[in-house]
């Protein structure tokens, strides 16, 4: 994977899927949070996924480590600032795990997402409702849940898991930082939230929290509310 040097602003986290779930990963996710909150809404988190277990790995994971992961997760895609994957290779276990909480996602021709599956044993993790939530009920993402199947570059953009399939990451990051310019990173964080609640929220809680940002919004522009 090609890496240049960071732009300004920029926060970089990476993410071995082939690696399991450990309290260092949660560490590290929990301080790159830290560091994105500091850019004060102005800058971008890129996350370079890689790596997928050869099988679905549950040794030396507890529920409280899973559940520590994910609260990692959650945090992560709640940033006040632009979430951006760059995927390469088999991407699987916590690599697939946090390229799925991205707003945005560059993959080269190489990249497949993959669902480790083994006897008695699913991976430990939201995955499995994020890519079900993401990509609906089609037959790819169905056999990638149910048998494990591969889902290659083309097919997770066509799925629309993937926001761009590109030799050129640098590139494809330079193109990025100009399509979230104009967007305050707390503005992004609310549009966001409001997407992601919108399958699971009834009208009613969702008009809450839509008013509020519409309260923020019309504040900052000196309207009267």
């Amino acid at each position: 994977m090609h890496r240049n040097a960071a732009p300004a602003e920029t926060a970089t986290l990476t993410v071995d899927g082939a690696q399991p779930i450990s309290a260092e990963l949660v560490a590290r996710v929990g301080e790159l949070c830290d560091r994105a909150e500091a850019l004060g809404g102005r800058g971008r988190l890129v996350v370079y996924a890689a790596g997928a277990p050869v099988r679905a790995r549950i040794e030396g994971l507890t529920v409280a480590l899973v559940s520590r992961w994910e609260r990692a997760l959650r945090r992560l895609e709640r940033l006040p600032v632009a979430l951006v994957a760059v995927a390469e290779g088999d991407v699987g276990g916590p690599a697939l795990d946090a390229l799925l909480a991205t707003d945005y996602r560059i993959a080269t021709p190489s990249a497949r997402l993959m669902v480790p599956v083994g006897p008695g044993a699913t991976w430990p993790g939201m995955a499995l409702y994020r890519l079900a939530h993401q990509g609906s009920q089609t037959a790819a993402v169905r056999r990638a849940l149910l048998f494990g199947d591969p889902i290659g570059a083309r097919d997770a953009l066509a799925l629309q898991l993937l926001d761009e399939v590109t030799d050129d990451v640098t590139g494809a990051l330079d193109a990025v930082a100009g399509l979230t310019g104009n967007l305050s990173g707390p503005e992004l964080a609310i549009r966001r939230q409001l997407m992601i609640d919108a399958g699971t929220t009834s009208f009613e809680e969702a008009l809450g929290v839509h008013l509020a940002a519409c309260d923020r919004t019309l504040r900052a522009g000196g309207a009267p509310v």
